[in-house]
């Protein structure tokens, strides 16, 4: 009899114990991560050599007016016709793909700290008509 009331007072004291420590399943469990989805881009190699993709498959550019590696100088008029690749507002970089706020507030890709953008006058997946060196623009290319 002795033996199962020192059980018991054991067993009543670890349990008190675990309680107060907090360990009682009263607690909430913390909120998860925000997903990160995938990378913003992957590279593909087609008949103008390798290139940066969107996730729809369209070339990607970027202008060498964007040098400082954490702005763009592509908005108004310019992101009508070069609409740059946004992303969320819980992007996190990744690798060589960095998150840099546009002027308006809203955030977008950029690979090796140069903001992407897509072009108007790409129709089709494949197509590199957004290239133009004479204006600076060049298709973002993994390197």
């Amino acid at each position: 009899m002795f033996r199962m009331t020192v059980i018991t007072v054991t067993l009543l004291a670890s349990a008190g114990t675990a309680l107060a420590n907090g360990h009682g399943g009263e607690s909430a469990a913390p909120p998860p991560a925000p997903k990160q989805e995938g990378p913003p881009a992957k590279a593909i190699v087609g008949k103008n050599g390798p290139v940066l993709v969107d996730p729809k498959g369209m070339t990607l550019y970027y202008t060498e007016r964007d040098n400082t590696g954490t702005k763009s100088t592509c908005d108004g008029a310019c992101a009508e016709k070069r609409p740059p690749l946004l992303a969320p507002d819980n992007a996190v970089a990744s690798g060589d793909f960095t998150v840099i706020t546009r002027p308006d507030g809203k955030k977008m890709w950029a690979y090796r700290y140069r903001p992407l953008y897509n072009s108007q006058l790409d129709s089709a997946p494949g197509d590199v008509k957004g290239h133009d060196p004479a204006q600076l623009w060049r298709v973002a290319r993994p390197y």
